[in-house]
């Protein structure tokens, strides 16, 4: 029964249809990638997922181990394609310090904690090969059309305030986000996101993910992942494979494997998750005729719509210098006649000139003050930049210089144990000399 639902199903960010709503559970997990399509109304959705990353120390401060919970809400309302999610994470850090010692110490906190929402902005209809009875060749034949992505946008906003400090990065920033899905097949989907991270501060990225699923049977599908970060002063990247397992039409098991890649140090992450969704989906009526047709309400049509804008336009100027003609009935008793008269509409009076002005004057100083505040904003937005900046370079130069202390010990410490090896051997040398010339002395006195 329930197998001809599960073929609608696709891992990791997405197996689905034109519609929002699937009749199975569509979930993101294992992989980091989002799918364009959101889960549709009246879903509420839980992906959850237990990770544990280990990786080398790098100079100076970093984060090399870490075991944590993940929590992903998504559900939709309003509109089919719109989505709002949540983004959490509880995890236990090392923190770690390399210089020419290494220590380090643990710390349990938030490391994510993110709102946002995405929305499906184009979505491509591709022909249905099984409907095409007259060519062999043109019902196996590959839909072209499959190379144009369906597309959405996606938006939030991070929240660092709660955060442990490693993990803040300037507390509230925004995200931004474009979203593709390319459908191969029935089974090949391949997902790519490109994103905008903590925007406006000194720790912003910018990165991709790009995610190829592939449906073995109506239960099992696995994926391959890579993605790259682009920070200031790094880069990072992430390859990595895991399967899923649908085991009811609400509920996912997962699990995922991967190599990280960062400052010529390689680590490990793996996952394992569930997500399951409460479905409160309820499709809306619709009217269709007898050949299964929707029934739509026509629209009156007025004259002026058939025509183009200058059409239009037109026809309205037209209408403000015609005559128009007011029709007033004049009974008069004693003839017991009616006549028509036609009688010219009256204006009303425009307000005074001195009114216009006044008005016109209140207007400017709004904008103006408008235009002052947003100056103001930019120009204090602009300092604020610049002693970032400025802050920065300080830190970077004292960095520099810490550097070349230390590296000035450690020639001046070489070159004292040089000296100090060279007196050594000296010393030696003359005691050896002071041997050789005392058992000379004593080889003449025998003689």
């Amino acid at each position: 029964m329930i197998k001809k639902l599960l073929i609608l199903f696709v891992f990791c960010s997405i197996l689905t249809t034109n519609a929002q709503y699937t009749p199975v559970i569509n979930s993101n997990k294992p992989g980091f990638s989002e799918s364009p399509y959101s889960v549709g109304s009246g879903v509420y959705q839980f992906e959850t997922s237990i990770f544990y990353r280990k990786m080398n120390a790098t100079p100076t401060f970093s984060n090399p181990e870490a075991l944590g919970l993940n929590l992903f809400f998504r559900t939709s309302f309003i509109s089919e394609k719109l989505e709002v999610n949540f983004n959490t994470s509880l995890q236990r850090d090392k923190i770690a310090f390399k210089n020419i010692f290494e220590s380090s110490y643990n710390k349990t906190g938030l490391s994510q904690f993110s709102l946002g929402a995405k929305y499906l902005i184009y979505a491509p209809k591709y022909d249905d090969k099984s409907k095409e009875i007259r060519s062999w060749k043109k019902r196996h034949s590959f839909d072209w059309k499959r190379w144009i992505p369906h597309i959405g946008v996606s938006a939030g906003i991070n929240i660092g305030s709660f955060l442990t400090d490693y993990h803040e990065r300037g507390g509230f920033s925004p995200k931004v986000g474009i979203l593709l899905q390319n459908e191969f097949s029935d089974k090949l989907n391949v997902i790519t996101n490109l994103h905008y991270d903590y925007i406006g501060t000194d720790f912003s990225q910018l990165s991709y993910i790009v995610t190829g699923t592939y449906n073995f049977n109506d239960y099992w599908s696995g994926f391959a992942e890579i993605q790259g970060i682009f920070e200031e002063y790094e880069k990072k990247t992430n390859i990595g494979a895991g399967a899923a397992y649908l085991f009811s039409e609400n509920l996912q098991f997962n699990a995922s494997l991967r190599a990280n890649l960062q400052q010529d140090e390689i680590g490990i992450y793996s996952s394992l998750g569930v997500s399951y969704r409460l479905n409160r989906h309820k499709d809306d009526f619709v009217e269709i005729d007898e050949f299964g047709n929707k029934i739509e309400e026509e629209k009156p049509v007025k004259y002026d719509e058939n025509r183009n804008f200058f059409g239009r336009m037109f026809s309205k100027v037209g209408k403000l210098f015609s005559k128009k003609e007011k029709r007033k009935v004049d009974l008069d008793n004693d003839s017991g006649n009616g006549e028509l008269l036609n009688e010219k509409p009256k204006r009303e009076r425009q307000g005074s000139l001195v009114d216009m002005i006044v008005k016109e004057d209140k207007k400017q100083k709004k904008k103006t003050a408008k235009e002052e505040r947003k100056a103001a904003k930019k120009a204090k937005k602009k300092a604020e930049k610049e002693a970032r900046r400025k802050e920065k370079e300080r830190l970077k130069l004292e960095k520099q210089i810490k550097k070349e202390e230390e590296k000035e010990a450690k020639r001046k410490e070489k070159e004292r144990l040089k000296l100090e090896k060279e007196i050594k051997k000296l010393e030696e040398e003359i005691k050896k000399e002071e041997q050789q010339e005392k058992e000379k002395e004593k080889e003449k006195e025998d003689n």
